[in-house]
């Protein structure tokens, strides 16, 4: 910081507001510490930084996934990135696999980094837990699923209102032996939204028949599979509603390779790439995972910005994306 402070013929305090992002450093001399920094390689040190400063932040928060890979989730990332980017802050991120005891290590590993927060889309049915992070001061808000045991501020989807709008689409184009496959009942948001299948069917006098349901399906082989043996048991659906994106996938390769794409009719639960390229179209229930993602970085950093009021619960909603496989008749 020496050596950037001669060469730019300023003070090291104005380096130091500069690299820290700090106001009160006019745009002139900005461009020549900036100019400076890079003809000398100067790589700021935030851990030297934030050992030094006086809230002790790092600038850094940490995001648990359920999976990185999955589109929805990347999106959620991508839309968290975004907004703190924009505050100068790094976000670090992994995958937790369903496994709570993996969510705990991930966490783990990010409190040992002195991340400022976290976003969790949880996996563990016990979020006890992380009562020291939060009285350590780390702000932690949770994603997609509530958590258990420990009240925090939640960013949600209408999950169980969703499905019933798609259940209520199929019934209202003459459906009445709806498929239902279903991702694992332990996680929360899979749980509602079949919940929201079985009270649809209820609101319109439709028994349910569990032999047209297909629950704990994870991934795309295991869906398609599930799928298959409905198809092609006896008396089998005229629709499906899948309750996942890569449940999705599976269906719908199952409804190609028995070519019946265009005979059952088909709506997913969350949009999934290229949906609307295929023939049929993919109708989807979708969520907004930048929305989802934004609200709950907005929270976040409301909170690390000294906000103690009660914890709060946000419903992002749902859209119907009409594309003509939702719309087939029996």
């Amino acid at each position: 910081m020496r050596d950037v402070a001669a060469l730019a013929k300023v003070s090291i305090k104005t380096v130091s507001r500069v690299v820290n992002g700090e106001a009160g450093v006019s745009p002139a001399l900005a461009r020549r510490v900036l100019a400076a920094s890079e003809r000398l390689d100067y790589k700021h040190n935030m851990t030297a930084s934030s050992l030094r400063r006086s809230d002790g932040r790092s600038a850094t928060i940490g995001v648990v996934l359920e999976d990185v890979a999955n589109p929805f989730a990347s999106a959620l990332h991508r839309s968290i990135e975004d907004v703190a980017v924009k505050r100068g802050v790094l976000v670090l991120a992994g995958s937790s696999d369903e496994d709570g005891e993996r969510e705990r290590r991930l966490v783990s590993a990010f409190a040992s980094r002195r991340v400022d927060g976290l976003i969790i889309q949880p996996s563990s049915h016990d979020h006890s837990y992380l009562l020291t992070e939060r009285r350590a001061g780390t702000a932690i808000i949770f994603v997609d699923r509530p958590p258990a045991f420990l009240d925090a501020d939640t960013v949600l989807t209408d999950n169980a209102a969703g499905v019933r709008r798609g259940v209520r689409h199929l019934i209202e184009h003459g459906h009445r032996r709806i498929g239902y496959l279903g991702d694992l009942r332990t996680i929360a948001t899979s749980a509602d939204r079949h919940q929201g299948y079985v009270d649809e069917l209820a609101e319109h006098n439709i028994e349910l028949d569990e032999r047209l349901v297909r629950l704990d399906l994870r991934g795309i082989e295991k869906a398609e599979a599930a799928a298959t043996e409905l198809l092609t048991g006896p008396r089998p659906p005229t629709a499906l509603f899948t309750g996942q994106n890569l449940i999705t996938i599976g269906a719908f390769r199952a409804l190609r390779r028995l070519d019946l794409h265009r005979k059952v009719a088909l709506i997913g639960f969350d949009d999934i790439l290229l949906a609307d390229l295929l023939e049929p179209g993919i109708t989807v229930i979708a969520q907004d995972p930048a929305a989802i993602g934004r609200t709950a970085a907005g929270v976040l950093f409301r909170r690390l910005d000294g906000d103690r009021s009660a914890s709060e619960q946000h419903v992002v909603l749902t859209r119907m994306i009409t594309r003509g496989s939702g719309e087939i008749r029996p």
